[in-house]
């Protein structure tokens, strides 16, 4: 019988309504108490380094979660993490990068609605992420949620309410699981023969700028001196607009002279940038030498890039690292 590491963390699967919302309140050995079919196939041990909405959970928490399993990485053959869904993706992506090649099964899931209503997604989706989790070719860091198995760095939260909240991006699912079926799409077992690579650093220092018509380069001048890189989510297949004076392309210089990486992301969820393709696009590709997201996710951009500052500043290594797939994480390039 497998060995399995639950790891509660909060969110809603573990909220009670309270006069003030939904806050969670539930523990990790109740959360279990929802699914008894589970002692069926794996034996589970409960930990919960921290308790939160996960509004707000940011780096610290994913360092503290890259800890907890490597602390634990020989005890147990998977690992579950109950999880908010509003930053899953990011959490997903953040444990695809600091933990890489894992030869094990790092399963999140989470819920629409909490697991003590009558009426909820969080006891079928936790009961499939222990089920994924004992399976002999689960290994990786994978969102399970809504009967689909998604790889770490490819899912996007879609729906605000819906219990079909996530979606695979550019990617097919990894899996299915259909009542006690599991089956697979992606056969990539090959990858666990490598070794498992644990990372303890992340560098927070980055931001997200998202381009609306109009927007002024002077903005990118006044973000230089607090963060470390930054991500433009461009329009359609990624392009600078020219306004002319305070132009965006005036704000990148600063960047560029200061030795800190730009790169470009679009806002459309599917497909991914292309910036050979217009000219408002190529231009400022071949004068700065932006790497580009392609088909990545804007969770794993953000994050992979969170990953690299905290390994290299030169920007030969930096985009050698963030042209290099992780966990399935990019394919055009």
């Amino acid at each position: 019988m497998k060995k399995i590491l639950l790891i509660a963390t909060g969110g809603t699967i573990a909220s009670r309504y309270t006069e003030n919302g939904l806050s969670p309140q539930i523990s990790g050995e109740e959360l279990l108490s929802f699914v008894p079919e589970g002692g069926e196939f794996c034996k589970t041990d409960v930990i919960s380094p921290f308790s939160l909405d996960s509004t707000n959970v940011q780096s610290a928490q994913w360092l503290a979660l890259e800890k907890a399993i490597e602390d634990h990485y020989d005890s147990y053959d998977g690992f579950v993490i109950c999880h908010g869904t509003d930053t899953l993706a990011y959490t997903a992506a953040a444990l695809s990068y600091l933990i890489q090649n894992s030869r094990k099964p790092i399963i999140l899931t989470g819920a629409q609605r909490p697991i003590d209503l009558p009426v909820t997604d969080a006891r079928t989706n936790l009961l499939d992420s222990l089920r994924f989790a004992a399976q002999d070719r689960a290994h990786g860091v994978c969102i399970v949620f809504s009967g689909q198995v998604i790889a770490g760095t490819r899912a996007k939260k879609e729906r605000t309410q819906s219990y079909n909240a996530f979606a695979s991006i550019n990617y097919p699912p990894i899996a299915v699981i259909q009542q006690k079926r599991i089956i697979f799409y992606i056969d990539d077992g090959d990858l666990k023969a490598g070794n498992t690579l644990f990372y303890h650093d992340m560098d927070p220092r980055v931001f997200l700028y998202k381009l609306i018509p109009g927007s002024s380069g002077e903005v990118l001048k006044h973000l230089l001196p607090d963060y470390d890189a930054l991500i433009i989510e461009s329009f359609g297949v990624g392009g600078i607009p020219d306004y002319g004076e305070n132009s965006i392309a005036g704000g990148l210089k600063e960047w560029r002279k200061a030795g800190k990486p730009v790169i470009m992301a679009t806002q459309v969820t599917n497909e991914g940038s292309d910036m050979s393709v217009y000219q408002v696009g190529q231009t400022i590709k071949d004068a700065f030498d932006l790497p580009e997201s392609f088909d990545m996710t804007l969770e794993s951009t953000v994050t992979k890039t969170m990953w690299i500052l905290s390994q290299t500043r030169d920007p030969a290594e930096f985009k050698r690292l963030f042209y290099r797939t992780v966990n399935h994480d990019i394919l055009f390039r």
